[in-house]
């Protein structure tokens, strides 16, 4: 009976064991070779749905059994986007993903969280040493800029570092030079480099000109805004003489601390500590939207275990607390600024069910009406980690020095017991204030905000003495002799400008840089016999052909009309005249080159026919490199509109919305720009054709 209920009890816990896993595959997989491509679609081999809305498709794997990094596709709700990302998931001793409906995946490091991807998208170990993550649409979105690199292989760390190495097994490229929110234990965040919050929880977006955590020759310090940027926490380190790191300076998340290294280098003890909970598990550091620098630790469920700034700031210090212009009090209590005396309302909450979201001004400040504003006083209040802009100052210097600065939002005044002698700060952007107590900070605090009032029209009088109303008729009867001068010194001055525009028009043609060959009159109605065979009409009048003396074939435009016509035609004849310079970055026509290479246009063709338009961007510029997606992009605009037949060719309207990535560009173009057969054929097939109309002549080019 023994040996049955032994069974029994294995075969049960296998059951138990698989009912908690979501994938099969045994073991780990970390690393991948060149020449392999991943495909994000729903068939995916190791796609896993959490409970909470979230799905991975695993790429590489790393360990298995308890908390483990894994990197792939990840998605969170609709799931129409997708970021590529290094994330912590839960595994069994078979390298199974376990625990959907507590363990949800920890997103920790993100290649393209400003711009996500969809269904469909792929990612490409290329045969060169290159990771390209492309669109549905082909688009490249991001890539690690490697080829030529001698990448032998890609591979996921165990401290959850992506790693493109060499054949001697040295880093080419690594995730950990670029982070975005978080630091995993080991990882370090160098002088240079910044840690940056998403949106939110649900927008993965990275904040601009909002909250960052930088590493300084001071120490470890968080900003916010960008106008310039205000710091609110720093950690700062006071360096010793004798400087051993000669190299960046950096901080590094160990367990149980965030040291800095400053003056030191490892192996030598850090300069300072912020002390950390140890670990018991997994554990990472996030920047969070709102400013907190988070950690979080597996316990057996993600919790927060520690906010590193909070034994520094209280909740009403965090630059965001109550939003712009909102002012915090006791436990983040938010409320709007209000007169006390004038009784008129300047701000407005911007949502009466999230209070947190700040206050709006209800007249925005213009500089336009500098005269209108006022300064709205509040006492006991001032903003996070005033760093004064004038010292020893009286109260009356640091409101006057607010408002003739346009710029400024704010005087922010602090002092002792005598008002005469004090601190004065004058932001530029205007974040969270807070409700103080003099008595706690030992010194008085004074807010004077900077708001727009709108001006009041004085009201008429409904009757008047004889005096004002002699006043009244002499006004009107000067006013009235004063716009008629006005309106003949108007006629005047046109009629006169249009006779000089007329004498200077010739002399304009002629300075005009860069201007083809001029002809007479004369010669062009010897060149078109009297202009006797009409081509088409355009947009300034009729084109007829002609001959030079040299049989030389010519088209000639005769005007028609004046006035602005005129002036529309002599804008486009500069245009013309500015555009005699190369623009491609070589000659069209270079025999210096090979010969397959010598027609500029004809290299195009054969890039077109070998899908290799990446080659027409100039290699020896760096810009150029950088922006090399877009540089593409405008070489497709430019064959669109070479197109041979006109009507296959976009409006000037529809390139300004490609240009501006509203559209696309046709993706069945004819490359055959300039083929001579092409264009015989079109020749002796138009014979049979009913002739355009001029207005058709003169379409898209």
């Amino acid at each position: 009976m023994r040996v049955p209920s032994i069974c029994c009890y294995c075969f049960a816990l296998f059951l138990i064991f698989n009912y908690y896993s979501t994938t099969a595959q045994l073991f780990d997989y970390p690393t991948a070779n060149l020449s392999t491509t991943w495909t994000n679609i729903e068939t995916f081999p190791y796609s896993i749905d959490f409970i909470d809305g979230s799905t991975i498709r695993t790429i590489l794997l790393r360990g298995w059994f308890g908390p483990r990094f894994a990197c792939g596709f990840y998605c969170n709700g609709a799931c129409t986007s997708y970021l590529f990302a290094v994330f912590i998931v839960q595994t069994n001793s078979g390298g199974g993903i376990t625990l959907p409906a507590i363990g949800f995946p920890q997103v920790v490091w993100s290649a393209n969280r400003d711009r996500p991807v969809s269904n469909g998208a792929i990612l490409n170990l290329t045969a060169t040493g290159e990771l390209v993550l492309q669109d549905v649409d082909g688009s490249v979105v991001w890539t690690t800029n490697t080829t030529g690199k001698f990448v032998v292989g890609l591979n996921l760390t165990d401290d959850g570092n992506l790693v493109l190495f060499d054949d001697s097994n040295s880093i080419v490229w690594q995730s950990f030079d670029y982070p975005t929110d978080c630091l995993v234990p080991g990882q370090r965040l160098f002088q240079g480099q910044q840690l940056i919050p998403s949106v939110s929880s649900t927008n993965w977006t990275a904040q601009k000109g909002l909250f960052s955590l930088q590493v300084t020759d001071k120490g470890l310090f968080a900003y916010v805004g960008s106008n310039p940027p205000q710091v609110y926490y720093n950690y700062s380190v006071v360096s010793g003489n004798d400087t051993k790191n000669k190299g960046r300076r950096y901080v590094r998340f160990l367990n149980g601390s965030l040291s800095l290294f400053l003056s030191s280098v490892e192996p030598s003890k850090p300069d300072d500590v912020i002390s950390i909970k140890q670990a018991s598990s997994a554990q990472y550091i996030k920047l969070m939207p709102d400013g907190h620098l988070q950690v979080f630790e597996w316990q057996p469920r993600w919790l927060m275990v520690g906010d590193l700034l909070n034994g520094f700031l209280s909740e009403c210090e965090y630059p965001m607390a109550c939003g712009r212009y909102g002012i915090c009090s006791g436990y983040k209590r938010c409320t709007c600024p209000i007169s006390s005396s004038s009784g008129i309302d300047y701000f407005r909450v911007v949502n009466d069910q999230q209070l947190n979201l700040g206050c709006s001004e209800i007249t925005p400040l213009t500089c336009d009406a500098t005269q209108d504003q006022a300064l709205l006083a509040l006492e006991n209040v001032t903003t996070f980690n005033i760093l004064a802009d004038m010292e020893r100052v009286d109260i009356d210097t640091c409101k006057q020095a607010c408002v003739n600065n346009c710029s400024c939002k704010a005087a922010l005044f602090q002092y002792g017991s005598n008002s005469s002698v004090g601190d004065c700060y004058l932001p530029f952007e205007l974040f969270t204030m807070m409700n103080v107590n003099p008595d706690v900070i030992h010194r008085n605090a004074s807010a004077f905000i900077k708001v727009q009032n709108v001006r009041s029209l004085p009201s008429a009088s409904t009757s008047g003495s004889p005096e004002s109303n002699l006043g009244v008729i002499l006004g009107s009867t000067t006013g009235s002799v004063v716009f008629l001068l006005g309106v003949i010194g108007f006629f005047i001055y046109t009629i006169h400008k249009r006779r000089q525009d007329g004498q200077m028009e010739e002399e304009f043609i002629g300075e005009v840089p860069g201007m083809p060959t001029r002809f007479s009159h004369e010669q062009l109605e010897t060149a078109t016999q009297n202009f006797n065979k009409k081509l088409g009409e355009g947009g300034f009048g009729a084109v007829f052909e002609g001959t030079l003396q040299d049989d030389s074939k010519i088209a000639v435009k005769c005007l028609e009309g004046l006035g602005q016509i005129n002036k529309s035609f002599l804008a486009e004849v500069q245009s013309i005249g500015s555009i005699h310079h190369m623009l491609c970055g070589r000659k069209n026509f270079d025999r210096s080159l090979p010969e397959e290479s010598w027609h500029l246009l004809g290299v195009l063709q054969n890039c077109w026919k070998q899908q290799t338009l990446q080659d027409m961007v100039d290699k020896f510029s760096e810009d150029m490199q950088t922006h090399g997606l877009e540089v593409v992009e405008m070489i497709k605009v430019a064959s669109w509109c070479l197109q041979y037949d006109f009507t296959n060719r976009p409006s000037m309207s529809t390139v300004v919305k490609v240009l501006e990535g509203v559209m696309k560009v046709e993706s069945s173009l004819d490359y055959n720009f300039t083929d001579p057969r092409h264009q015989n054929t079109r020749l002796e097939h138009d014979k049979d054709m009913t002739p355009l109309m001029a207005s058709v002549l003169s379409g898209p080019r």
